[in-house]
């Protein structure tokens, strides 16, 4: 049994949003699926036998995505934040996941289910911390102009 799970809400699309998350990172994995028992697609008004839940891991996270209807939505109060060593990385997820998606700002966005993503470089949590005021006020002021995440610019606003 997995102890600590991140709990997601699809309306009907959870099959098609675990397929995509996986197909994005290397160490990801479909776990296990459910379906609708009788009793479960009578009080859901679905019918026995559909998709209920997908248990999958991605880097090592554990997720539950649900087929739960209509009534609960996504907001951007709730995020997953992926820390990603390069550019290449950083820009190969945005482009995947904005696709039809939403952008929001400083390297958040929506994807196309409405599940909000950060998308940032892990310098940026080195940079941000630096005893230097200056210095992380600098990359804050840039990252604050920025949509997508760029390394190198948050770097040159470093280094001043």
């Amino acid at each position: 049994m997995r102890k600590i799970v991140t709990f997601l809400w699809f309306d009907d699309q959870a099959k098609e949003a675990v397929d995509l998350y996986v197909s994005l990172f290397e160490n990801a994995k479909i776990l296990n699926e459910s379906y609708l028992t009788e009793s479960v697609a009578k009080a859901a008004g679905k019918k026995v036998g559909d998709l209920s839940t997908i248990d999958f891991e991605l880097n090592g996270q554990n997720f539950t995505a649900l087929n739960g209807g209509p009534m609960f939505t996504f907001t951007e109060a709730i995020s997953i934040q992926v820390n990603c060593k390069t550019q290449e990385e950083i820009d190969y997820l945005w482009d995947s996941l904005i696709k039809d998606g939403e952008l929001i700002s400083c390297g958040w966005l929506k994807d196309k289910f409405g599940l909000s993503w950060q998308i940032t470089p892990e310098i940026l949590d080195i940079m941000m911390r630096d005893p230097d005021a200056a210095k992380a006020d600098r990359v804050s002021a840039a990252m604050l102009s920025m949509d997508k995440m760029n390394i190198s610019e948050l770097e040159k606003a470093y280094k001043g």
